[in-house]
């Protein structure tokens, strides 16, 4: 299996494969996890108790031991790097996209996806490494 370097990377490789318009990997269901607890609001929860600022351990430790087999990230053609994607409400249910919390930080892992050719970003997104322009270029990965 794939170990990813970058956390939040990982992440957005997971929205795509588990969030996407085609699933391929089980979803993470937050909500019916804390349900399952009792609880009933995400963001109520984590406001209560102080998690707002941070990925729920929980949550983070579901996705850090996510194993992703090498023909799935094959599969990956297009990443965006949006803070308002599904995987990161579902960390952080409580989180206004507003501090660093998901900037990727490292495009070193690209190597673990072959066939991605284009990258979106937006407005709010989460990339905060400065030569990734030219990284992507490198790759003959389109940028919007």
């Amino acid at each position: 299996m794939s170990q990813f370097r970058d956390f939040n990377l990982k992440l957005l490789v997971i929205e795509e494969l588990m969030y996407g318009p085609e699933p391929l990997l089980p979803v993470y269901d937050l909500p019916a996890r804390l349900a399952a607890r009792g609880i009933g609001d995400p963001a109520s929860y984590v406001l209560e108790n102080g998690l707002h600022a941070e990925a729920l351990p929980e949550s983070r430790a579901h996705f850090e031991a996510l194993e992703i087999p090498a023909e799935l990230l094959a599969r990956v053609e297009e990443l965006c790097f949006d803070a308002g994607a599904n995987v990161f409400w579902h960390c952080a249910p409580a989180w206004d996209g507003e501090d660093d919390l998901f900037d990727v930080r490292s495009l070193d892992d690209l190597a673990l996806l072959p066939n991605l050719r284009e990258v979106t970003f937006v407005q709010d997104g989460v990339l905060a490494v400065p030569d990734a322009a030219e990284v992507f270029a490198a790759r003959g990965i389109d940028t919007d």
